[in-house]
């Protein structure tokens, strides 16, 4: 059984002490590999059943497809359009579970507009409005209340101006207003969840390579260390996303490529909703101008196949910096140029292999168990992270008989979660508050590492040091790359880099001591 009421907090001298139980001889529950948000939603789910968990990853919490995406928590409406309502209501029910219970401190409502240009006829003006309703329907149907995503309406010219200054006024006809889930960051939600495992008894450990597996053990390395360690466990589960046939080479991948790219907000006109424009010569397609919280709009996305060995980090290309460019340029009145982009991403999604485009194939979710019992978990998306991680769990619990209690990740809130007004009656700095939840009061503990640490990044140091003292940052790109978001900005990452360093060294420091 898993040890329970352990801290969150993730460190250097703890990663150190639970390697060492981990690989000392005893046989675990569930060894996991991968720290995206699928394993590390099984890290939780698992540990919340009271098994005994190790979770593991070659570099970092969020290093892969956990954080290159939108940062939306879809409702399901691209599926529903192309029939797949099974996928649409899942999708729509675990949008609910993370804005009310699980982590309402990381999910917020986000208006999504969709402006009457001349580029949207009429004809699909109103398809869109049909299934900005059926979507709604959805969100009934999921048990979201209104007050958390309120129901889609038409608006006004002068309304859709309002909330999106830049838009091109010429032959504006107004716009058609829907809601959706916008997550505060991918990676962050990643960082909640291993920590929240964390504090009930999961060993989460970043730079540890698996060099083997099978279904009952797995040869690591310690990527710090250079020593290598054998993890024995009951059942071993594969979250390894468009990596999965690294370990198991009987799963077969398409993996596709979404690409974003990075604007400062005046480029738009500070948009306050995401604006969405639709792909030429397609149905069901669009491009999406995202405002986020820091101020940032990223625009996407793309879905190209890809083929060959699969990168650590995906590249962007031209031509898909320029489709962005070209489908949401005629949304404004000043259309965004080359020069304007700031920054650019690319993650790879881990869709299962079929025939037709990559943008066509479903994002279904299977559960796969190898020939030597490795319980491999692929596709899906990140909306449906803790499903999926249910059904892994489920899947290793049957296959290895392990003695488990139910699934309890429903209604299990992530380390900092608090209901809306408790996050509005916080007196810390409204910035920390939502990134952080609760935890805000311990990230601004020494008032003295509250100023931003430049005059265009708005990351305080005493946000790099609560990376580096409770979310399992080891080094520099950890902290500007994941724990922040800074690194989206090749720019922002330059002047950013002297203070991650520095947060190190504060973070050796006791509380209150000064350099």
């Amino acid at each position: 059984m898993t040890k329970t009421g352990l801290d969150s907090a993730l460190n250097a001298s703890r990663r150190e002490r639970e390697l060492s139980e981990a690989t000392d001889g005893r046989t675990v529950d569930v060894l996991i590999i991968g720290l995206g948000v699928t394993g590390a939603g099984a890290a939780l789910d698992a540990a919340s059943r009271g098994l005994d968990v190790v979770a593991v990853d070659a570099f970092d919490l969020a290093w892969g497809t956990s954080r290159w995406s939108s940062k939306l928590v879809h409702g399901g409406l691209r599926y529903l359009a192309k029939g797949q309502v099974g996928v649409a209501y899942e999708s729509a029910v675990e949008r609910g579970i993370l804005m009310t219970r699980t982590a309402p401190h990381l999910v917020r409502p986000l208006p999504m507009l969709l402006p009457l240009l001349p580029e949207v006829t009429r004809s699909q003006g109103v398809l869109a409005g049909t299934g900005f309703v059926a979507g709604d329907v959805l969100r009934r149907a999921a048990r979201t209340p209104a007050a958390v995503l309120p129901t889609p309406r038409r608006l006004s010219i002068a309304e859709t101006v309002l909330m999106t200054p830049g838009i091109n006024r010429s032959e504006l006809r107004g716009g058609l207003l829907s809601w959706d889930g916008q997550l505060e960051d991918d990676a962050r939600l990643v960082v909640g969840l291993a920590r929240t495992a964390a504090a009930i008894g999961a060993r989460v450990l970043t730079r540890t390579r698996v060099l083997s597996a099978s279904g009952t053990e797995a040869e690591v390395r310690d990527e710090l260390t250079g020593t290598t360690h054998t993890i024995r466990a009951r059942s071993v589960i594969n979250a390894t996303g468009v990596w999965a046939s690294d370990i198991d080479p009987d799963v077969t991948l398409r993996p596709s490529r979404g690409t974003h790219i990075v604007l400062r907000p005046e480029t738009l006109g500070r948009p306050t909703a995401a604006i969405t424009m639709p792909v030429p010569g397609e149905t069901n397609r669009f491009v999406f101008a995202l405002p986020q919280p820091d101020g940032l709009v990223y625009i996407g996305l793309t879905d190209e196949p890809t083929d060959g060995a699969v990168p650590d980090v995906p590249e962007p290309t031209e031509a898909e910096i320029d489709f962005l460019l070209d489908v949401i340029g005629p949304a404004f009145a000043a259309q965004p140029r080359r020069t304007d982009v700031v920054g650019a991403f690319a993650g790879l999604r881990p869709l299962l292999a079929s025939e037709g485009r990559t943008a066509d194939l479903s994002r279904k979710h299977a559960i796969l168990v190898s020939s030597t019992g490795v319980v491999t978990v692929v596709g899906g998306k990140l909306t449906t992270y803790r499903q999926m991680a249910e059904d892994a769990v489920d899947a290793a619990v049957t296959h290895a008989a392990l003695s488990a209690g139910p699934c309890q990740t429903r209604n299990l809130p992530l380390v900092g979660a608090a209901n809306r007004r408790a996050l509005a009656a916080m007196s810390e700095p409204s910035r920390l508050v939502r990134r952080y939840g609760r935890d805000a009061e311990t990230v601004s503990a020494d008032p003295d590492l509250l100023a931003p640490i430049h005059d265009r990044v708005p990351v305080t140091m005493a946000e790099l040091v609560f990376g580096a003292t409770h979310e399992g940052a080891t080094t520099v790109g950890d902290l500007l790359d994941r724990r922040t978001r800074i690194g989206l900005v090749p720019a922002d990452r330059a002047v950013a880099e002297d203070a991650a360093r520095d947060a190190f060294r504060l973070a050796e420091q006791p509380l209150g001591a000064k350099p």
